[in-house]
């Protein structure tokens, strides 16, 4: 059975939303406790892929779709843009994709201070490499002419991103790298993302301007 909820992890999150809620934060000293913790969840969590299977399968569709709406979305406002004036190298798009801010819904654990944690896990001051989102900005011009296929991974054998976990359970899920980079290369706990089905989208257009003396 899944115990994510133990008292040791209780400790070590009581530390994070303390040291997240003094002003200025330290991050350096205190970015090792959101480590520990994914650590200390994933090492219990992993023994029982199976039971959790079913979440990573609606989780990886959820943020498969929420990168897809993106896509289209941050190619829709660059088309619109360029159709009225050519603004050659001077404009540039980013496109980055979040998990929603709130606190997820389904996760197994509901206290009241979860959506405080939420805050410090999210917080790109500690969890650094999440300052581009859930996976490395969308740029156009840069990569205007990238697929789909290509931005979320599925462009190379096996189209399936699932290292560190099982491979057997998971051969067939098609996990897009945008998985793999929530799970593998940023401080979440598996059972922090895989209970999210909400995303919010972030697109900027800078015009960069010249100025002649």
């Amino acid at each position: 059975m899944i115990d994510i909820n133990d008292e040791n992890i209780q400790l070590i999150e009581d530390e994070i939303m303390l040291m997240y809620d003094k002003k200025p934060c330290d991050y350096p000293d205190y970015e090792c406790l959101l480590s520990l913790r994914k650590y200390m969840i994933n090492r219990n969590v992993l023994k029982h892929q199976e039971e959790i299977l079913p979440d990573i399968i609606a989780f990886n569709d959820a943020l498969r779709e929420a990168l897809k709406e993106m896509y289209d979305r941050a190619h829709h406002i660059w088309n619109s843009i360029k159709g009225k004036k050519d603004f050659g190298d001077e404009m540039e798009l980013t496109a980055k994709c979040f998990l929603s801010c709130d606190y997820p819904e389904l996760h197994l654990v509901q206290k009241d201070d979860r959506q405080d944690l939420w805050y410090a896990l999210c917080d790109s001051g500690w969890n650094r490499l999440y300052d581009l989102g859930v996976a490395p900005e969308l740029v156009f011009p840069r990569d205007i002419d990238d697929s789909f296929d290509h931005m979320i991974g599925m462009d190379c054998p096996p189209p399936n991103w699932n290292e560190g976990l099982d491979w057997e359970l998971t051969k067939d899920l098609h996990l897009i790298s945008a998985f793999h980079n929530l799970f593998d290369h940023m401080k979440f706990a598996i059972t922090d993302f895989i209970y999210v089905r909400k995303f919010e989208t972030e697109i900027n257009i800078e015009i960069k301007k010249k100025f002649i003396k």
